[in-house]
């Protein structure tokens, strides 16, 4: 059985977070702060965030798109 740390991607993504949030704003007073800072963070990162490869829009975004033309392709 294995963890996150098996795969290269996620830690990736837990580097940058704790990089980004946990170590830049600490130190915490608390869960609840370091709770918070992590639902900013990650809204942020899949809303927000301007990815240049997929050209300079959010993650979402291109998801929606890419969503709606699967969805007008079956509909032609």
């Amino acid at each position: 059985m294995g963890d996150s740390y098996d795969n290269a991607l996620a830690e990736t993504i837990n580097c940058l977070f704790k990089t980004e949030v946990i170590h830049k704003d600490g130190p915490w007073n608390g869960l609840e702060q370091v709770e918070l800072a992590t639902l900013d963070w990650v809204d942020w990162f899949n809303n927000k965030r301007l990815l240049e490869p997929i050209g300079d829009i959010p993650p979402v975004e291109y998801e929606e798109n890419y969503y709606r033309q699967l969805a007008e392709d079956a509909a032609a």
